[in-house]
């Protein structure tokens, strides 16, 4: 699980910005939202424009150079700050791995160039190259004595090299620390429904939504997540054009879903072709759905953080959606606050006790939470 996240000098974040999902506390209620005090389900407020869709950005940065997947190259324009005066943006990830702390640091002045990398597993350096002082690396893993430890190229990652030129033994547990964490990072997913299917991580290239439904044997399945959305609908598929298609069936007649569905049910659509692989067993790890309810109904937007919350993976959403702040889906450590500088849950936002009893929403509309 990812503990706490630091960045600065990337994009909005011009100071050190800390996002900590391990500053829990330990309320009686929604347990299942909190794993070993850390942070599972989080959802992230704040007003438009304080940077909530860059977080998100800055916590992918780290599936650019350590795995091969969709890493969204237009989205990473505009890289550093552009107050700040330093040549490097500085990210900071903190995991709880297997029950072992696993802490990444690097440095770029751009999106593909490091300038610096280390990472220690309970405190014990495993890999360290500092680029502003040599291409010499540092390595203490079991199968990478042999490695050739001067690394020129600025574009390749000291822990990607490693895990592509190197047969570590993972009955070691250091080295199934280390393993274990390049699944995290493969396993990591961010998607957001505003601009079409624009999304980081786990696959590459695009894919046509309706084909991958249709391929995959899940228009039935399909259509009974819509009607449990409230959306009542009969689906078929036809063809058109010499390709199989999604159609509304009414009664008999046949009309492109995608014709005449509403954005909402686009948006609806689109949660369902990456819920198809949430549910794959091992697939994801961790998911950060940028304004996740853009065009759903509340009703509709507690029943995919309820469907989400099923499927025991880490994720954070965020959303200006106030209706579901409330103890009855998640807890006040898990709801976050956010402005230019600062994110912070809501029990941490207030010096009063909150209690289940508490009605969030009305409280953070009244400014019990400004940070």
């Amino acid at each position: 699980m990812l503990t706490s996240f630091t960045v600065r000098n990337f994009k909005s974040f011009n100071e050190k910005f800390v996002f900590d999902l391990s500053d829990t506390n330990g309320y009686s209620f929604n347990k299942d939202s909190v794993i070993n005090g850390v942070v599972e389900n989080a959802i992230v407020y704040g007003r438009n424009g304080v940077g909530k869709s860059n977080l998100g950005l800055a916590v992918f940065d780290i599936i650019e150079h350590l795995t091969d997947f969709e890493h969204g190259d237009s989205e990473y324009l505009h890289y550093l700050n552009a107050l700040n005066n330093e040549a490097f943006a500085t990210f900071k990830y903190d995991f709880v791995i297997s029950t072992c702390r696993v802490s990444y640091v690097y440095k770029k002045n751009e999106k593909r160039t490091l300038i610096y990398e280390k990472l220690t597993i309970d405190g014990n350096l495993i890999a360290e190259i500092d680029r502003k002082k040599s291409n010499e690396a540092t390595i203490n893993l079991k199968g990478a004595e042999s490695l050739n430890k001067d690394i020129k190229n600025l574009n390749l990652s000291l822990l990607k090299y490693i895990k592509n030129n190197s047969v570590l033994d993972d009955t070691d547990s250091i080295n199934n620390v280390f393993l274990c964490f390049l699944k995290f990072i493969d396993g990591m997913l961010f998607f957001r429904s505003l601009d079409g299917n624009s999304y980081l991580g786990i696959e590459t290239g695009s894919k046509n939504i309706q084909e991958d439904i249709i391929e995959r044997g899940n228009v039935k399945d399909f259509e009974t997540f819509l009607n449990k959305a409230g959306i009542e609908c009969k689906l078929r598929v036809v063809k058109e054009s010499e390709k199989n298609i999604i159609a509304f069936d009414f009664e008999g007649k046949s009309i492109s879903f995608f014709k005449i569905a509403s954005q909402g049910t686009r948006a609806l659509t689109l949660f369902y072709f990456w819920m198809q692989r949430l549910k794959e067993e091992s697939k994801v790890s961790f998911l950060f759905i940028d304004e996740f309810d853009a065009f759903y109904h509340h009703e509709l937007s507690r029943l995919i953080v309820e469907e989400l919350k099923k499927l025991n993976i880490q994720f954070v959403l965020t959303t200006h959606n106030t209706s579901i702040m409330t103890n009855d889906l998640l807890r006040p450590d898990c709801y976050f606050v956010m402005n230019k500088d600062s994110v912070k849950s809501l029990s941490k936002s207030t010096e009063k006790e909150l209690r289940e009893a508490h009605n969030l929403e009305k409280m953070y509309k009244a400014g019990s939470f400004d940070v």
